[in-house]
């Protein structure tokens, strides 16, 4: 038998518990056992912490040639819970990605939000929600998450600027005007420019 290295959850059901925080660190523990007790979050699956450690030894090809399949069917799974589908334009499926660890860290939790988005993914979120603020924000706030997380596009130290601020801070100089942002009210909330 082969190793479990992702765990399911979603729909009151789990794979895992609250007990397994060695295995399924404490965020993915609680989220399991959260599922168990009947609180209403989203599906998703924990890769396990030992996968980090299986990293480290046979490298990222071989990591993801051992997770590809079971990944696969755990978005088939969420999709099937959340009547959608991963890239698709019409009903998309977005998730978000969280790292983490065996005891809690604070302030070391990565995240990217919206991993889903794409200029296809975005136009018919549009067409769908008729609030194109929305969309081209969460997918603003994809691509600075991913940039930051993944490609390492921060600032190096606290007087830095962050590489995404100064580009959207150039844009805004260049239109000659200030992006007003205000709370959403309603579906439809707009944000005019100023």
């Amino acid at each position: 038998m082969s190793q479990k290295r992702v765990y399911l959850f979603g729909n009151g059901k789990a794979e895992g518990n609250a007990k397994m925080r060695e295995e399924l660190g404490g965020k993915g523990a609680n989220l399991a056992e959260m599922n168990l007790l009947g609180v209403p979050v989203p599906p998703g699956f924990t890769i396990t912490t030992d996968c980090c450690n299986e990293y480290y030894q046979v490298g990222q090809q071989k990591i993801m040639e051992l997770l590809n399949e079971d990944v696969m069917a755990a978005v088939k799974h969420i999709e099937v819970l959340m009547n959608s589908k991963f890239g698709d334009k019409e009903n998309p499926l977005l998730v978000s990605v969280r790292s983490g660890a065996r005891a809690s860290m604070p302030g070391m939790m990565d995240t990217i939000l919206n991993l889903g988005l794409n200029d296809e993914v975005a136009e018919g979120m549009v067409k769908k929600t008729q609030n194109p603020h929305f969309v081209y924000d969460s997918y603003r706030r994809f691509v600075q998450m991913y940039g930051d997380v993944v490609l390492e596009m921060k600032p190096v130290n606290k007087t830095d600027i962050d590489p995404f601020e100064e580009i959207i801070e150039k844009v805004k100089e260049a239109l000659g005007r200030y992006l007003r942002c205000v709370p959403f009210l309603d579906e439809r909330a707009r944000y005019p420019l100023s």
